[in-house]
Formats: C-alpha cells, structure tokens, sequence
C-alpha cells in the first residue's frame, strides 16, 4: 500500500483526543490575545465575539477538528453549513473546509482496522482494494475495491475511536462555545446535546445504516430520478459498511452545466425533502453535499439520476413535526402573514418572547420571505437578493440574548435537511416550481 502524504493517524484515546481540544484552545487564546493587543494599539475596543471569529481562530479549529474526525468534525460541519447566510463570508469559507476531503488514515493504520474487522488475510478476498480512499468524512472513509468476479464495492470504514469518543468531544466542544461567550448561559441545550450524542452515536452503528440503506432502496423502488446502492452482506460489520460502487460525479460539479440539467438536479433534492417529509416519514437528515452524486444522461437514459449516498443520519420524523411543517408551507402558500407566524410558533421555530418584543421584525421577515415565495413562476434559488435583507432582521433580534430559543430537537434535524437542500440548489442556480411541488402534498401528512 502506498499514501500521498496526507494520511495523519486519527487519534482514537481519549487521553490524545483531549489534548488535541487543549492545544486547539489554546491557540484560540493566543490569537484572542495578539488581536485584542493589535486592536487596542490601533484605538480600537474590540468585543470578545469579535476576537474570537477571526479568520486566523476560524483556521485553527477548522485544522485540528479536521484531524480530530469523529464527533468534533461532524459538529464544525453543521456550525458551517446550518449558519448559512449569517455567518461572515470568510469565516463560511473557511469553516467549509470541514466538508471536504481532508486527512485520512494511513495505510498501516487502516490495516490494523481491516484486520480486527475481518481477519489477517482479508486482503485475499479482493482482487484489488484501492489503499487510498476515494472519500474521507467525520467518522469513516470510503474506499473502492473490485471483487474476484469483477463487482466494485464501495467500503466505508470507520476511523478507530469515534464511537468511544462520541460523547467527551460534544462536550468538548460545547464548553469551547460556552467560554467563548457565544452562547448564553441563559440558553438551555442539554437536550440539545443529549439528542446530538443519540444522533452520532447512530451514525456510527454501521449495522443501523445498512438497514437505513435497504430501506431507502425499498422507498424509492423503481423511480427512475434517483439510484441508491445495495449492500453488500459479506463484508458488513458494525464497523465496516459494504456496497454497490455506483458511479458519478459531485453534485456540486453541475454549476458549469446548462440550466435544464442544474434544475433537474434541484427538482430530485426538492422532491426527495418532501416525500421524506410528508410521504414517508423518514429523513436522511445530513445535507452534506458529499452524501450526493450525479450520473448525467446518457444515450440509454434521457435524464440524469440523483445518486443517494449515506444514511447515518436517517431517522424517523415525529408526526407533530411532519404536521407543523404542512402547517407552515400551506400557510406560506396562502400568503397569510398572521398564518405563518402562528404556525411558525406552534411548530417550535419562533418563541413567544420573541413575538412579544419583536413583533414588527418578525412580520417584515415574514413579508420579505412570502414575496419571495409568491412570485409568479419558478422559484429561482439563485437569486439572493432578499439575504441581506433578512440577515440585518435577523442579526438585530439575535441581539437580544433574552429571546434566544431553541425549537423541539426534531425540528432541528429535519431543518438543518430542509436549509442543507435549499443552500445546494442556491449553489447550482437552480430553478424549481416550489408552489406546484407543495401543492402536490396538500393533502399530507
């Protein structure tokens, strides 16, 4: 086996883990510290939040939870993807490195794992196993092989220590927010990280995603938009993940092609929220872009198909939440300002004190979004110019800390799919009949 020098050993002790997070502080502190001392030579009086976000920090902890894999990672990716909009340019850009390919385990390494999953001579079983992953996520990488008989499979393995370390790296990495002063003391989020360890912790029981997998195949059936691969029995282990090699290219390559082709790509991820949300009940709640590929049209097919990769995430969506996101879209549709903001506070999204103090903010967001929605013809997700709009509502009643609320945990998971999905397509320029797609669920859930 041979590397290209990016494989780094993942560190699977506790005891290594922790110190990764104390060097990461650490560093944070120092650079806390030279910006506060070149602010305040400047004349400047800077805020903590302000020295805390500084591309520099932002590089620091992108690094290490890069390397730290597991629970660390998976939260910087949802920090990156779910502020959207909110977050300073720089600071997303940076922070999105944590949904690329980034380091992974070293041949010697990945043979200790291979070895404990199926015995010293698993490397008999193949006719070529490709050392250097094709992909390298939060908790495993994928890596492509061919079988004797000439089958490809593509085997996610996961990195040593992520289940066992599941638990102190959320912690981790909530106290690391706590004493930064981004989040208030005032701001309950026990359950919040309760619910967020139960999550990784599934997505780390390779055995739950198999099952996932097979579920999704049997949901989409025959549908000719989308491709889910098989499993692999032979090869699948709690900790080992076998399937069909399905060919494809990122999903994200498709900003150069033509708008037909970007649209029928968005139409299959719209399409898939909504039947997950009001059809079956269950939702692959983890938008990374990497759990998509693209295989284009060819000759033997007259459209491109959406391949659906990793089903970690997927979970079961509660009734209540399926209902108050009908709620919320039939009342958007009606264009009903009062309507959207009572199903907005029943669904969990708005707190009552938020209402009581911002009330007037609260209904220019709605009017800015409902003028959005309501626009004759297809919904264009490349046109943002109503964010910054949104975003100065936005900042000023986050503001005030008093206010701050956290919808129900469920919500949460399938809001972070719902955002996800919108930022790809306003990523491929897409344009989708939403109303028409929405209307077609009227009578759900």
């Amino acid at each position: 086996m041979t590397d290209d020098g990016r494989g780094r050993a993942i560190p699977s002790g506790r005891l290594s883990r922790f110190g990764r997070f104390g060097r990461m502080a650490g560093g944070v502190a120092g650079g806390m510290v030279a910006e506060g001392a070149r602010r305040l030579a400047s004349g400047e009086r800077p805020q903590m939040r302000d020295l805390l976000l500084t591309p520099a920090n932002a590089t620091r902890v992108a690094g290490q939870l890069a390397h730290l894999r597991g629970a660390a990672m998976k939260l910087g990716q949802m920090i990156s993807m779910d502020a959207g909009d909110m977050l300073p340019p720089e600071l997303t850009q940076i922070l999105a490195r944590l949904r690329d390919n980034a380091h992974h385990m070293p041949p010697q390494q990945l043979d200790k794992v291979l070895i404990a999953e199926w015995g010293r001579d698993w490397r008999r079983r193949f006719k070529l196993f490709q050392a250097h992953p094709i992909a390298a996520a939060s908790i495993g990488q994928v890596h492509r092989a061919e079988l004797p008989d000439g089958r490809l499979l593509a085997i996610k393995v996961q990195y040593p220590g992520v289940a066992d370390s599941i638990d102190a790296d959320v912690d981790n990495v909530a106290t690391l927010l706590r004493i930064s002063g981004l989040l208030p003391r005032e701001l309950d989020i026990a359950t919040l990280l309760s619910e967020a360890k139960r999550q990784l912790h599934e997505e780390a029981d390779y055995v739950r995603e198999r099952a996932m997998l097979e579920r999704y195949r049997a949901l989409i059936g025959e549908d000719p938009a989308y491709v889910v691969p098989a499993a692999e029995p032979a090869f699948c282990t709690p900790r080992v993940l076998a399937m069909d090699y399905v060919a494809g290219e990122p999903i994200d390559a498709l900003e150069n092609r033509s708008q037909a082709e970007r649209d029928q790509a968005a139409h299959a991820l719209v399409t898939l929220v909504l039947r997950e949300l009001f059809a079956w009940g269950v939702m692959q709640t983890d938008p990374n872009f990497a759990n998509y590929r693209w295989q284009a049209a060819t000759d033997g097919a007259s459209a491109g198909r959406l391949v659906l990769l990793d089903f970690g995430a997927a979970r079961q969506i509660e009734p209540e939440t399926r209902l108050g996101y009908h709620r919320l879209i039939m009342a958007g549709l009606s264009g009903d300002r009062h309507a959207v903001r009572e199903a907005a506070v029943s669904a969990g999204f708005l707190g009552e004190a938020a209402i009581e103090r911002h009330r007037p903010a609260v209904d220019r967001m709605i009017d800015i979004v409902l003028g959005v929605l309501n626009r004759p013809g297809l919904f264009d997700f490349g046109d943002r110019g109503f964010v910054p709009a949104l975003r100065e509502e936005a900042m000023a009643m986050a503001g005030d800390r008093s206010t701050w609320h956290l919808p129900p945990v469920d919500t949460l998971f399938v809001q972070r799919k719902v955002s996800g999905t919108a930022l790809l397509c306003a990523r491929l320029k897409a344009r989708v009949d939403l109303r028409g797609l929405a209307e077609g669920f009227r009578g759900a859930p």
